[in-house]
């Protein structure tokens, strides 16, 4: 099965996180935490803040991991290196997504999010209510 390992941004404004709503391929309309392929040599944070820039055109600041899920979709495996981020500057850009949401702990499961991103909702919205510790 082929493999692709990938960083995922979970931006936190607050109490609110940025999550992207997909423009293309199999998963169009899906919601994802933005982010992207690891090119080789690449450490992750170094292609997190690369693709942040190149699909918001943001500057982040790169946090902690909060979790690396792995995750089997028919046609790939997938693993995902998730981290906290926070923005360097207010304005974001959709140079690839068709929408945007901040959502908070109530609102987080009012999209329709990509099976691996599902992996790490509990754990965000425990940190968004404050029931555990953004380490």
């Amino acid at each position: 099965m082929k493999r692709i390992e990938v960083v995922a941004a979970v931006i936190r404004r607050g109490n609110e996180i940025f999550a992207t709503q997909r423009g293309y391929g199999e998963f169009k309309d899906w919601w994802e935490f933005p982010g992207g392929k690891m090119e080789q040599g690449e450490a992750p944070e170094q292609a997190l803040i690369r693709e942040i820039r190149e699909e918001l055109d943001a500057e982040i600041e790169v946090g902690n991991l909060i979790q690396t899920i792995e995750w089997d979709y028919p046609a790939f495996h997938l693993t995902m290196h998730c981290f906290w981020c926070s923005l360097k500057s207010a304005s974001l850009h959709l140079n690839e997504h068709e929408a945007s949401r901040w959502l908070n702990a109530e609102s987080l499961h009012s999209v329709q999010w990509l099976p691996a991103d599902t992996g790490i909702l509990e754990e965000i919205r425990q940190t968004l209510e404050g029931t555990r510790p953004m380490e």
